[in-house]
């Protein structure tokens, strides 16, 4: 019985994504064959056949398993401890100096090499 299952299951999983690949290459065809046409009811196909595609993506085993993914991201998001106004703008500062510093450096070490090798060849 299980067996039975897990094949029927399986070709649902199929058909939904070969339905899911239909759909965004209705989309994109569909895009480019009506390009004469106003670029509103272009952006509302594409919008409801991409809408739809997700649908039909959402209800796979992998799209349930993004979606659980996302869930979670959302509550590790919520645990971060995020930097101050102050301490962005201090971390911000120093990069920018030391990129000025390391620029600087890096200028003047290319001048010297180039003082160099246009004395050696004369």
């Amino acid at each position: 019985m299980s067996e039975k299952t897990e094949t029927v299951s399986s070709a649902a999983e199929i058909l939904k994504w070969i339905l899911v690949v239909v759909l965004v290459a209705v989309t994109v065809v569909g895009n480019y064959y009506f390009g004469d046409q106003p670029l509103l009811y272009r952006v509302v196909g594409v919008l409801i056949l991409g809408l739809l595609a997700i649908g039909v993506f959402v209800t796979t085993s992998q799209g349930q398993a993004f979606t659980g993914l996302l869930r979670e991201s959302r509550v590790e998001i919520k645990k971060v401890v995020w930097p101050t106004r102050q301490e962005t703008l201090q971390t911000t500062a120093f990069v920018v100096v030391i990129i000025l510093v390391m620029s600087a450096a890096l200028w003047g070490f290319d001048t010297l090499l180039g003082f160099l090798v246009s004395g050696l060849l004369g």
